[in-house]
């Protein structure tokens, strides 16, 4: 069957866009807390404090991209699984694979928002 090499070359696809999803959204962490705010002698918070703060983007940018970084990480391990599934390729890994793909597909609507 003509099957496996389609569904590796895609994998491999789905695995680097997932790698490169959840290496910009860790930029964009590092770039928050390097750029955030900082606290002067005062010692007082700033009026607008959030956790997720993002000095770029607007108020939702900070939940975007943790949620981003989230799916990249379970869309990774789910192509670690889809290539279990290749390498088996039986019933058995197919039930692993697919809810693990089901997941990071959901999660990756999630940050898209």
């Amino acid at each position: 069957m003509a099957l496996k090499p389609v569904a590796s070359l895609l994998l491999f696809l789905n695995f680097y866009m997932y790698v490169i999803v959840a290496a910009i959204g860790g930029w964009a962490i590092n770039v928050a807390i390097n750029r955030g705010f900082i606290i002067g002698p005062e010692l007082a918070l700033p009026a607008h404090f959030t956790p997720v703060y993002f000095p770029i983007g607007n108020f939702a940018t900070g939940f975007f991209v943790v949620f981003a970084l989230i799916a990249g990480t379970i869309g990774a391990a789910s192509a670690i699984a889809g290539f279990n599934h290749i390498r088996f390729w039986n019933y058995d890994s197919l039930q692993p694979a697919a809810s693990s793909a089901v997941t990071a597909w959901l999660l990756t609507l999630l940050a898209m928002g």
